[in-house]
């Protein structure tokens, strides 16, 4: 099953990693912009300077002693997300749904006394989940609310959105649903599936978990084809226009929806992974090839949106 998976996409020119490193990454990706991505503080600046709306900031943690502040950062927010500034893979992130005196309550319903958290976010500092290893900073953010749209197939966590972008042009999509398997997580390696988003129409196409090809969410026995993403030309107007304000060519862009406060962007991605390809059923080398050869008649964002519509777009099933 699986190997006639992985030769399928192969045969729809799937990119390579040695070829997305060489061809993509090293050829439209300067050095010189990856702090704006690599940093969360950097790049939420970065969004709210260009008027993209982002989790709201609630404090900042850089140094060990400064620990003892967390209630102080908190105030009245009973809720909250605590990240690494500078991870990757949705590594580190702790959710926090509630909390009472030293008792944090994650929504898995699972308790972390504040000692536990305390021990966390040193280990974050102290650069256990940062690019390298280096020293790192903690945020304490706005807990995301995810859209009513995607209860049916999604279990606990908030269900992220990524759009790979090149060269200004939203060339794919998939959309990452947590799974009891992966913790509430919206993390690939860990059991979420992928279900792959028609450029076109914002519909979702089949899914996979753990490269396996799936129709259903595990946990919720609902099809993961077929969901309309609320908002999706806004989404691809984000998307499109983080090219932009990094001037990094290949690029993942990862936005939530909130039920609240509708797309806000999580973070951007320099070296986005290439299991996309897996959730579309479909290689990502004829959409970036394409989109290269009609680079000259794509001079606006609202000329690159409906290039991606028009050449990106799969009949939903």
């Amino acid at each position: 099953m699986i190997s006639k998976f992985f030769s399928d996409i192969n045969r729809a020119g799937v990119l390579g990693m040695n070829q997305r490193n060489l061809n993509y990454i090293q050829r439209w990706n300067p050095r010189e912009a990856f702090p704006l991505v690599d940093d969360k503080l950097v790049t939420k600046q970065l969004c709210l300077d260009a008027n993209i709306a982002v989790p709201e900031l609630y404090g900042v943690i850089a140094a060990y002693h400064e620990v003892r502040d967390l209630e102080t950062l908190l105030g009245e927010h009973e809720d909250f997300a605590l990240k690494p500034a500078g991870g990757s893979g949705g590594e580190g992130i702790i959710i926090i749904e509630s909390r009472q005196k030293d008792r944090f309550r994650k929504p898995n319903g699972a308790i972390m006394r504040r000692a536990e958290l305390e021990d966390h976010i040193s280990q974050i500092l102290g650069g256990v989940y940062s690019l390298g290893g280096q020293p790192d900073k903690v945020i304490l953010e706005y807990r995301v609310k995810f859209d009513p749209i995607f209860d049916p197939v999604s279990y606990l966590g908030v269900p992220d959105i990524r759009i790979i972008v090149f060269l200004g042009v939203p060339v794919m999509a998939m959309v990452r649903l947590p799974t009891r398997q992966s913790d509430g997580k919206a993390n690939l390696h860990k059991g979420a599936i992928g279900a792959g988003i028609d450029i076109g129409t914002g519909i979702t196409l089949g899914g996979v978990c753990q490269n396996i090809a799936t129709i259903e969410h595990p946990d919720t026995g609902n099809p993961v084809a077929g969901v309309e993403i609320p908002h999706w030309e806004r989404l691809l107007t984000i998307a499109s226009g983080c090219y932009d304000i990094t001037k990094l060519g290949y690029l993942g862009v990862d936005i939530v929806l909130d039920r609240d406060r509708g797309p806000l962007l999580l973070e951007l991605n320099a070296r986005p992974g290439l299991s996309i390809q897996i959730a579309n059923n479909a290689g990502l080398l004829p959409r970036l090839q394409l989109t290269e050869e009609h680079l000259p008649e794509l001079s606006t964002l609202e000329k690159r949106i409906a290039f991606a519509q028009e050449m990106f777009q799969i009949a939903a099933p």
